[in-house]
């Protein structure tokens, strides 16, 4: 990560406004979150202002949202925040930003979904609505979405970093999971549209169970087991198997052998990224351990 050297304030926000967008600029401006690629600020009740602040690759990413995603949203059944307006760089700010609809609710990592039926079939509905064939020029995953194998040294060294620091009880059995998930045949179906980044910050939850996905600047075509490893990591125990029934099409075995070898890459990350929170380290945010080692839990028993 690389902050950049603009401090994005309130203030600041408002001038890029007046600037390009002066029907907006009388709206508050309030602080939402800090991202891995952006800032989000909420504008007035109903919008928020998304801007790059810490990668260079999130320049892309934005206006890769506000390409596609106005065309997917109108069929999803979750809530997502869906690009209005962009901002162009100026001499004030020299990368470009969005104003996108605001989606209320709290991430997963901080309100975990509880409720087994209502989470497992609200995820399943909102992937089958999602994971459609993508057209012809749809953008490509950042090393998601193809072979699982890519991924066996970047795997290798998180599971031996997580038990060097004396977080993984069972090596052996993450190890099994993840042989397993690469031995699995690859996807040979079309290229379905993703999230391709279903962590439990991304995902909002009211009363017990999800109710808005945010941040598709990952969003791309591929195998559809990148997404569906998001049972494991999201839902509470006992919802997976809900999940996979309710999901359309039903995926078949090889895919779910694929979806839970992402699983694990996905739980080690967070438990990493907790341990450097709950230490003080920067990237890390305490609240992506605990699901990361349910998700492991689930994924081993």
């Amino acid at each position: 990560m690389t902050h950049s050297e603009i401090e994005i304030t309130a203030d600041l926000i408002l001038e890029l406004l007046h600037d390009q967008h002066p029907d907006l600029a009388d709206h508050p401006v309030q602080l939402g979150a800090r991202g891995w690629d952006n800032q989000l600020w909420r504008l007035g009740d109903d919008l928020a202002v998304r801007l790059p602040w810490a990668t260079e690759s999130a320049d892309e990413l934005l206006r890769k949202e506000y390409d596609w995603l106005p065309g997917l949203a109108p069929r999803l059944p979750l809530p997502v925040p869906v690009p209005q307006r962009i901002g162009e760089p100026s001499a004030r700010f020299p990368r470009p930003w969005i104003v996108t609809t605001w989606v209320p609710g709290t991430p997963a990592d901080r309100a975990p979904a509880t409720l087994v039926a209502e989470s497992a079939d609200a995820l399943a509905a909102f992937l089958t609505a999602l994971h459609r064939p993508a057209p012809d020029g749809a953008p490509a995953g950042r090393g998601r979405g193809g072979p699982l194998a890519d991924h066996t040294e970047g795997f290798t060294q998180q599971l031996a970093s997580a038990t060097e620091q004396g977080l993984i009880p069972d090596p052996d059995a993450v190890r099994a999971v993840w042989e397993d998930a690469v031995a699995a045949p690859d996807w040979s179906g079309p290229a379905l549209w993703l999230h391709g980044d279903l962590h439990p910050a991304n995902v909002l939850t009211e009363d017990g169970t999800f109710c808005g996905v945010i941040d598709f600047g990952d969003l791309f075509a591929g195998d559809p087991a990148c997404d569906l490893a998001a049972a494991w990591l999201l839902l509470p125990d006992g919802a997976v198997d809900r999940f996979h029934d309710a999901y359309r099409p039903a995926a078949d075995p090889a895919t779910l052998r694929r979806a839970r070898g992402w699983a694990v890459v996905k739980a080690l990350v967070c438990i990493l990224i907790g341990e450097a929170g709950v230490h003080g380290r920067p990237g890390g945010k305490p609240t992506w351990g605990p699901p990361g080692h349910a998700s492991l839990r689930r994924l081993i028993a």
